[in-house]
């Protein structure tokens, strides 16, 4: 079932992980382009701390959505804790929660249904808060079209990562990467949600040339956008995930050409030597509504 479509899904090439409890990292974020940022409960904070960084949370929120950026927040898995995180998390200002080690579709429906009560309480507007869902067990995987489509809150999806690696025994490297990834591409196009992440795994950064090529192979293979942990991430991640001058200006070739065909009666014509058909030109509209999408986005985040 496709929840939504493309012109919905919001732009998110870069979402900048900070600490919800560590000041200088929340002053920081504001100061970098990020599409996104991500104020973490989970892995960054200690469980001895987790109450206290609740009640922190709002003025996080404040401070990081007036970068313009979207504010998303990573919950904690169980139970106990995340309902605490959910009451503390939702509210207008917060885009989405992420949503980490989701076990199948019911689980999905639950927090969905905790969202609802949460959201009516506040008198905000029903199913404003989107999740985005990690995936980061093979039981997971192994359901993760019916995770992507199990509720209209689901907006993106990413499949993989340190713990997934953890739980197979494997290495998070390009190649054991590269099955996990796929499979949330697939998921996320039959649901019309957002795939996330690299063909590697987000902890190495050093290297700028060698991360370049990375988003650049990962946006190839259908990833949309990817999570990061350090700022000097954040514009080789919005320079990767948008689309280069030259495709741009080969995609309006593309269009112009193939309308000129249909309109002389043919639906396929040659345009910088090769064959245009439906779906080379589909894939030039998708490329430029992308590009006009992502000039949306830095407008609006410039003008706050």
């Amino acid at each position: 079932m496709r929840l939504h479509d493309e012109k919905d899904l919001p732009v998110w090439r870069s979402l900048l992980f900070v600490p919800a409890n560590i000041q200088r990292f929340i002053d920081k974020a504001q100061t970098v382009a990020a599409d996104g940022i991500i104020l973490d409960l989970e892995d960054s904070v200690p469980s001895t701390l987790k109450d206290s960084v609740r009640q922190q949370l709002p003025a996080a929120v404040d401070a990081v959505g007036a970068s313009g950026a979207d504010v998303l927040v990573r919950v904690n898995q169980p139970l106990e804790l995340c309902v605490p995180d959910f009451e503390t998390a939702i509210s207008p200002k917060v885009k989405a929660l992420i949503l980490p080690k989701v076990e199948s579709a019911s689980h999905v429906r639950l927090l969905a249904e905790l969202a609802d009560r949460i959201e009516a309480r506040h008198g905000m507007k029903k199913g404003h808060t989107r999740f985005m869902l990690l995936i980061e067990s093979p039981e997971a995987l192994e359901d993760i079209v019916s995770i992507a489509s199990a509720h209209p809150r689901n907006i993106a999806i990413s499949a993989g990562g340190e713990d997934f690696a953890t739980a197979t025994g494997s290495l998070p490297v390009g190649e054991t990467m590269i099955y996990p990834r796929q499979r949330s591409v697939i998921a996320a196009s039959i649901a019309g949600i957002l795939p996330m992440g690299l063909l590697n795994s987000v902890a190495e950064f050093n290297d700028d040339a060698a991360y370049r090529d990375l988003v650049r192979r990962s946006r190839n293979f259908g990833l949309r956008g990817a999570t990061c942990i350090h700022p000097r991430s954040v514009p080789l991640l919005n320079e990767g995930f948008r689309p280069a001058e030259h495709e741009l200006a080969a995609a309006q070739r593309v269009v112009q050409g193939f309308v000129n065909a249909t309109t002389a009666g043919r639906a396929s014509v040659q345009v910088d030597g090769r064959m245009v058909d439906y779906p080379i030109y589909d894939r030039a509209i998708q490329l430029l509504r992308t590009a006009e999408r992502i000039k949306e986005k830095e407008s609006r985040q410039a003008a706050v």
